[in-house]
């Protein structure tokens, strides 16, 4: 996130909080690219994340007056653009039917660690979008967020146990998906 200098940023926050459009206009524009960023790692596509960075930016100038000037700006914003991520799989939650897996429980899978290198991280995130809504939330808190389980569970209205079992259904998930990723990639190219 490319901030202006403190003072700059400061007045920048002021000017907002005043309500002048220009400066609310130019603060979205600088946060924007971290808050989709954020926004994708909890979301199926581009369409969801936006809406998630909407209402997370919407919490952002209505809480402005809470930011303090000695945290990270870009830090405050990542911290509620993750709450409004969770906000958002929480309505999802409640309208939707919970994910069953009918293909019931799947073992964790090995797979050449040599994929990995293989892979972009754009594909990697495509991967992640994939996921039932679930097991995304808890893979994204778990694996990028450094959330432990305990914490996850709290958040998200879930027991531990869950927490760890979506987890480890995320992972297996993925590890199959990237080996699928690289088969595919190994039969176009040789």
């Amino acid at each position: 996130m490319n901030l202006p200098n403190s003072q700059d940023l400061q007045d920048l926050i002021r000017d907002c909080q005043n309500g002048k459009r220009k400066a609310q206009e130019r603060l979205f524009k600088l946060a924007y690219p971290l808050a989709i960023s954020v926004s994708k790692r909890y979301t199926r596509d581009l369409d969801e994340a936006q809406s998630v960075v909407n209402e997370g930016m919407l919490k952002v100038f209505r809480q402005l007056d809470q930011y303090s000037p000695e945290l990270s700006f870009g830090g405050w914003i990542r911290r509620i653009m993750v709450n409004a991520s969770i906000d958002h799989y929480r309505r999802l939650k409640r309208y939707q039917d919970r994910y069953t897996d009918y293909e019931g429980e799947e073992s964790a899978m090995i797979f050449d660690e040599g994929i990995l290198e293989k892979i972009s991280a754009d594909e990697i995130l495509a991967l992640v979008q994939e996921l039932p809504p679930a097991y995304r939330m808890v893979f994204s808190l778990y694996a990028v967020e450094g959330y432990n389980h305990r914490e996850i569970a709290e958040e998200l209205g879930i027991s531990e146990g869950t927490s760890k079992s979506n987890y480890s259904k995320a992972k297996a998930k993925l590890q199959k998906a990237l080996a699928n990723q690289h088969i595919i990639k190994q039969q176009n190219h040789g």
